[in-house]
């Protein structure tokens, strides 16, 4: 039974529903937006999204957002919003579960394409 845009979501489940690290579930749409979750662990690919901003909300662990002039340091509970153009390297030192708010265009690796890149995200 598919879920319709109405239904409410439990992120606890979804999150449960995977395990891969770096490769973001939708769950969610609106305005042309995904709502997506992501397990994040170790260090991702310097890169960045040329006409996308890009929203993590931490939902549990610890993220830091590497910036070129700064690194963003996020807990549970708290967000950064990496505005288009700007570089960004994400990096974990332990499993951190995320929810990611950007356009629908939004490819994960931004600008760089490697063994990282997911073209068609999974939905949930």
């Amino acid at each position: 039974m598919s879920e319709s845009q109405n239904d409410k979501v439990n992120l606890a489940e979804k999150l449960q529903q995977f395990t891969e690290c770096w490769s973001p579930r939708i769950v969610g749409e609106l305005n042309g937006q995904h709502v997506k979750l992501a397990k994040l662990e170790g260090e991702f690919v310097w890169h960045h999204h040329e006409r996308e901003d890009e929203l993590f909300l931490v939902l549990q662990g610890h993220l830091s957002i590497h910036l070129r002039d700064r690194i963003v340091e996020l807990d549970e509970g708290e967000f950064f919003i990496v505005p288009r153009g700007v570089e960004h390297k994400p990096v974990t030192e332990a499993e951190t579960h995320v929810l990611l708010l950007e356009p629908t265009s939004t490819l994960n690796t931004g600008n760089v394409r490697n063994d990282r890149t997911v073209d068609v995200p999974r939905r949930l």
